[in-house]
């Protein structure tokens, strides 16, 4: 599987651009900003992209979604209960002082259980609210990877003191849904560097994990 991460906007979002390398069919995830940085990556890596997927809906995430889906044609999929941010994105940038523009509204919404496919591999939609009412992770069983936005990071977890947020939603959104995963899962965050599901079950400051580890085996 082709992996790649690019740190976009103002807010150095982690955008990942995903794909097949047989079929060279692919996803981006979070296009957050710099959409032209975005298109000449996956120019240069010869995908075709198939889903523009948005983990949340939240400004930092979504500035570059026009110019992507303008450029790709891609199918654009977000969780309906975060589309609401999607027209409001420049005017909360501008609340923190950042520029940045609405996102178009999606195609089709993002649903808990959901199967993205592309080429032969297939994302997995895993509804993890709290962060944001709508907020996603996006779990790859066979390459054992979970990009998991603002829900989980390397030693934190995402801020809930937003609009929608809920910090007893938010950890139990990380302790039954993501701690469920096998332990080396690599957990792609939606800032900063990557971690494992393990070492954040083990060692997460903000949410210790729970006994369900591994049952997604």
């Amino acid at each position: 599987m082709i992996l790649e991460a690019l740190q976009v906007g103002p807010l150095q979002v982690n955008c990942y651009i995903v794909g097949c390398e047989e079929s060279r069919e692919g996803v981006v995830i979070d296009a957050g900003g710099d959409a032209e940085e975005i298109l000449a990556r996956v120019g240069k890596l010869g995908l075709s992209i198939r889903y523009l997927l948005s983990t949340h809906g939240h400004f930092d995430h979504v500035g570059g979604n026009r110019a992507v889906l303008a450029a790709t044609g891609a199918e654009f999929l977000i969780h309906e209960r975060d589309s609401y941010f999607l027209s409001r994105a420049a005017e909360s940038g501008r609340d923190f002082g950042v520029e940045t523009e609405n996102s178009p509204e999606p195609d089709r919404f993002l649903e808990d259980g959901m199967q993205l496919e592309f080429g032969s591999h297939c994302l997995e939609v895993i509804h993890t609210p709290g962060h944001s009412p709508g907020g996603c992770c996006l779990w790859c069983e066979a390459e054992r990877v979970v990009f998991t936005g603002d829900t989980l990071f390397n030693g934190s977890i995402g801020r809930f003191d937003l609009p929608g947020g809920n910090p007893s939603l938010l950890a139990r959104s990380i302790r039954e849904r993501l701690y469920a995963l096998p332990d080396d899962t690599r957990v792609c965050p939606g800032h900063g560097t990557w971690t494992t599901i393990g070492h954040e079950r083990l060692h997460n400051p903000h949410v210790r994990g729970s006994g369900a580890a591994g049952k997604k085996e």
